[in-house]
């Protein structure tokens, strides 16, 4: 018990950074949590989080969606979907931890060094869409990616942070339909989101409001150098 205890209140939060930023909460806490849990275990837990974080963030924002636009970043990332459910289904407990860790790693040392500074002409789109369909299956992350994809597209951040929700949903809906399907959900997994679904939904209602008044850049700078010496550190679990 004391390990979901534990759980819970590092999922409050981690996921409370991803529902401000659109970003981070499971690459945080994969590394944070690896030491009590095995590390694919964390990923396939990581859809429950995920879900409540894009369905409160979508329903508290005044912005509308524009189907097209995110029809278009969906049908691309659906294909990168197959290659990573294909991979997360067929590697080694061992080396998914470390390609996480490489991941993870990639991500953070990008952040830190070149944060907003990629541009992308129509088909680098749609390489990072199906790139963050890929990283979505098969890590349960997705975010850094689809993020970098989205501010190369939109300068505002409550529509980058709305788009990255709706993007987010779609494709924690299908990776749900997808454990289910394949019977990933294990008992243990079960009772993980029973346990700590209730706290998490609360704490992630109220936490949504906090992205009007915290200073983006500077979370930015932190979240980078916490999401890269999390990847470094697996690699040592």
């Amino acid at each position: 018990m004391s390990a979901l205890i534990i759980l819970t209140i590092v999922c409050a939060l981690t996921y409370t950074f991803e529902i401000v930023f659109g970003l981070a909460g499971t690459i945080l806490m994969i590394p944070l949590l690896s030491f009590l849990f095995p590390v694919k275990t964390l990923v396939v837990y990581s859809v429950l989080p995920q879900v409540l974080v894009a369905a409160i963030g979508i329903m508290r924002s005044p912005k509308k969606i524009d189907r097209k636009f995110l029809g278009g970043m969906l049908v691309f990332a659906f294909m990168g979907a197959i290659l990573g459910f294909t991979l997360f289904y067929n590697v080694s407990s061992e080396a998914f931890r470390v390609l996480l860790a490489t991941g993870i790693t990639a991500t953070g040392l990008f952040m830190v060094i070149a944060p907003h500074r990629a541009k992308f002409n129509p088909a680098g789109l749609r390489a990072m869409d199906t790139l963050a369909g890929t990283s979505q299956a098969l890590f349960g992350i997705s975010g850094p990616i689809a993020m970098t994809r989205l501010l190369a597209t939109y300068h505002d951040k409550n529509t980058v942070r709305h788009y990255a929700f709706a993007f987010f949903l779609s494709m924690n809906c299908l990776r749900a339909t997808e454990y289910a399907v394949h019977g990933t959900y294990t008992m243990e997994i079960l009772w993980m989101m029973l346990v700590s679904a209730p706290f998490l939904a609360v704490t992630l209602w109220f936490s949504n409001q906090l992205h009007l008044h915290i200073n983006e850049q500077v979370f930015r700078k932190v979240v980078a150098w916490m999401i890269l010496l999390g990847g470094l550190s697996l690699f040592y679990r």
